[in-house]
């Protein structure tokens, strides 16, 4: 198995607010970072980049050779919650920064066992050879709607506060990372994006793609396709496969 990884500015914004970072372990050991920040021109850019560092270093220093499934949650919810205190006291010392934040997924495979971190709207997806299936839970208004029976899922897409989400990775002194244990077929691949790419195209375009392309031809289609819809928003995308 393989991880790779694109960033890309989209049609429409000035800049990129999306920062990730991808890599190897050990063998059959792969790690992926990937935040969408918040908080104006300059604090979402500080923020996503500022997490993905911390966490990544934390990541890459803490990982030892045949850590458990269950170690590796508390690798990564250790990792989140000092990416959290960095964010949080940045703001705090430039009242320019007061109130940024960022979405971030974190995942570590090891073997066919993926750990999946998340807070935010940022999301993970499983994709095997016959279906796609949402990993992590968005932490926003909409799906707290979804949930409630107010809306379905294909309206929500294109509802108003779709981008309000109810939980962000250095907003508050603390916050909660959601994390998540699963198995990988052998024949599987983890998709894991910003809301650039899961607000401009359907889950049955993302699995095509995942289904007929390697990781590293799918992490590029993917970034074009969203572009193709209309590139609203910055567009990373990390793929294991």
């Amino acid at each position: 198995m393989q991880v790779y990884g694109r960033s890309d500015r989209g049609r429409v914004r000035q800049n990129n607010q999306d920062a990730f970072m991808c890599g190897t372990l050990a063998e059959n050991v792969l790690f992926s970072v990937v935040c969408d920040g918040m908080g104006g021109a300059n604090g979402g850019n500080i923020a996503s980049a500022l997490a993905v560092k911390v966490i990544a270093a934390r990541i890459v220093e803490c990982y030892r050779e045949n850590m458990s499934p269950e170690s590796i949650h508390f690798m990564l919810e250790s990792a989140i919650a000092a990416a959290n205190i960095e964010v949080f006291d940045t703001a705090t010392a430039d009242p320019s920064l007061q109130g940024m934040g960022t979405t971030v997924v974190a995942t570590v495979i090891t073997g066919q066992q993926a750990v999946v971190a998340h807070i935010g709207d940022s999301r993970a997806y499983l994709i095997t050879e016959d279906a796609i299936t949402q990993i992590t839970r968005d932490h926003s208004v909409v799906q707290q709607m979804i949930e409630r029976g107010e809306l379905t899922k294909e309206e929500a897409r294109t509802h108003p506060n779709k981008h309000f989400i109810t939980r962000a990775l250095g907003v508050e002194e603390n916050v909660e990372s959601e994390i998540d244990i699963l198995d990988v077929p052998e024949n599987g691949k983890l998709l894991v994006c910003t809301d650039g790419l899961s607000n401009m195209i359907e889950e049955t375009e993302m699995a095509n793609i995942l289904q007929t392309m390697t990781p590293g031809d799918a992490v590029e289609k993917l970034v074009v396709a969203a572009n193709m819809a209309g590139g609203s928003d910055n567009i990373t995308v990390s793929v294991f496969g």
